[in-house]
């Protein structure tokens, strides 16, 4: 982690998301003097599951895998995070830790923002308030369909998803799988890597994906989504 200065090639002067164009002048001067803008690179930790819980982190460029933390082989990913979107939201409704783990895949500039700052503009702005609600309630419902998914589905069924949600239209054309290891998307399809790979080969032969380098190219999305709809 670098922290970043007015000086540096890197800063950003100002908060340029649409949620933050919603403070008055008084919040915005708070948020700004709440933060620290810093830089993570390639393969650091930006949360880490069980630590106190003293910002929030809203991420301005970069990609973000958030995971929980199993045993020392295994973890479950849960989701990727870009830019304009928010880690640490639970601290802001009085979480004490974090719940989860996030790590870099690319260089990642970031806002830490100290959750006392933005607790106390999300309870004097209304409008504020409710783009937070309504992304903590978004990642609440991703985690959902996590959890259903784990429990109803089978393998197959567990990669279709995971290949579905990781090629989707949210990542606005970024080759997210090319970021990834074959493990890392095991640790997204709640399988093991051994798995993982004997299944997306399975899938290549079919002609359902391309399998180029790193990439995972899906080839057939109709057919992928009848895996999931039948795993």
């Amino acid at each position: 982690m670098k922290p970043l200065i007015e000086t540096d090639r890197e800063f950003i002067c100002d908060i340029q998301a649409p949620c933050f164009q919603m403070l008055s002048e008084e919040e915005a001067a708070m948020i700004r003097a709440s933060k620290t803008q810093v830089v993570f690179r390639k393969g650091e930790n930006l949360t880490k599951q069980g630590t106190f819980a003293s910002y929030v982190l809203f991420i301005m460029s970069g990609l973000v895998k958030q995971y929980v933390e199993g045993d020392s082989t295994h973890n479950y990913n849960l989701q990727i995070v870009q830019s304009g979107e928010f880690l640490g939201l639970s601290a802001v409704f009085g979480e004490s830790v974090y719940p989860y783990s996030a790590t870099a895949l690319t260089e990642t500039q970031v806002y830490l923002i100290e959750k006392e700052a933005l607790s106390k503009v999300v309870k004097q702005n209304g409008a504020f308030a409710y783009t937070i609600i309504r992304r903590y309630c978004e990642q609440n419902t991703r985690f959902f369909s996590v959890v259903r998914n784990l429990i109803y589905k089978q393998m197959n069924g567990h990669m279709a998803d995971a290949l579905l949600y990781l090629t989707s239209e949210n990542f606005n054309g970024i080759d997210v799988t090319a970021y990834l290891t074959r493990k890392e998307i095991a640790d997204f399809a709640g399988i093991s890597t051994e798995s993982a790979v004997k299944i997306l080969k399975n899938l290549e032969k079919e002609g359902i994906v391309d399998l180029t380098d790193k990439s995972v190219v899906i080839l057939h999305r109709e057919r992928l989504e009848e895996i999931s709809k039948h795993g």
